[in-house]
């Protein structure tokens, strides 16, 4: 395939990103409005489940086609890509307050996931059995947000007892947008990383490094756009929730199941032990430590998470 048709493909997939993460967004502020489920519930569920299906795709094909350090490396790669750029990004233009009732539990489990990650794989391998561990803070984490999200329910039913109903029309529409949007986002995600990833082949990079770099951003687009939407849109909340839910998936879900697929063990290179999952660690903590202690995100604190990953880049660089 020429060059021309190859940064074609790549601008067609940055323009489906971008429209389905309108779409995206639109939809899944009128389901939070419609159902009275909190903003930041509906993004740590609906939008955090639908965002990561890039990287569990990623992944999981990684493992089928043997490349396990591209896999591993996307898995950690994209919540270390979502801390240090995405929310780092998100923080420094709207240093927004959080409910702790809706943030603490979902923040320590984040950080849980990163902890327990970091000390299953030291031994240079992920086994089946061990990894359940992570799904059962996975579990904690649905369980505790189908409870909020009945709780939101039943207060917005008391604040609006008599509010009209939706129409079925209205209800397909929206909807439908809200499934437009995932589909834009995934395929444009798709794009962008084959033939970003293939121009990196090109150049010599290693798999371990498009891993965690090229293709964690590459699979953390639908994160980005939803995120910058959601500052266009002053909706703060649908954002962090977006990312935090993002993150618990991502640590908790995605490489159990390619451990699973490995046949019981996945194999853990050592950059990995030794640099992306203590950087992972290390910006879960920048993340959610302010606001577990002061109830709301800061700009510095958003700095410091962009300089961090900045510097990790760096050393992936050199």
């Amino acid at each position: 395939m020429n060059i021309w048709m190859t940064v074609l493909l790549f601008l067609v997939g940055l323009v489906l990103i971008v429209k389905g993460g309108d779409w995206f967004l639109d939809g899944a502020v009128w389901i939070a409005e419609s159902t009275g489920v909190p903003r930041f519930i509906i993004g740590a569920t609906i939008v955090s489940l639908a965002t990561t299906l890039p990287e569990l795709t990623v992944s999981v094909t990684g493992v089928l086609q043997g490349e396990v350090d591209l896999a591993v490396g996307n898995a950690v790669g994209s919540v270390t890509a979502n801390l240090g750029l995405i929310l780092g990004i998100s923080v420094v233009c709207i240093p927004s307050v959080v409910s702790k009732k809706q943030f603490n539990l979902k923040a320590v489990l984040m950080v849980s996931g990163a902890a327990l990650l970091l000390v299953l794989c030291r031994g240079g391998g992920l086994a089946f059995l061990p990894s359940m561990l992570l799904f059962v803070i996975f579990a904690v984490y649905l369980g505790n947000n189908i409870v909020d999200a009945r709780q939101g329910m039943a207060e917005r039913r008391e604040e609006h007892p008599g509010r009209r109903t939706v129409s079925h029309r209205q209800m397909a529409m929206k909807l439908g947008l809200f499934a437009a949007g995932i589909a834009a986002i995934v395929i444009g995600s798709r794009l962008l990383i084959n033939y970003g990833s293939e121009l990196a082949l090109l150049l010599g990079v290693p798999s371990s490094i498009i891993g965690v770099t090229m293709v964690a951003i590459g699979t953390s687009l639908p994160e980005l756009v939803t995120t910058l939407t959601a500052i266009a849109k002053k909706e703060a909340s649908m954002s962090v929730g977006n990312i935090i839910g993002a993150n618990v998936i991502d640590l908790t879900m995605i490489l159990p199941v390619c451990s699973a697929v490995s046949g019981g063990r996945l194999t853990i290179g050592s950059q990995t032990t030794a640099l992306d999952l203590p950087v992972c660690f290390l910006l879960c903590c920048i993340a959610v430590v302010p606001p577990l202690l002061k109830g709301k995100f800061y700009r510095w604190q958003g700095a410091l998470m962009l300089a961090a990953y900045a510097g990790y880049v760096a050393v992936l660089v050199m």
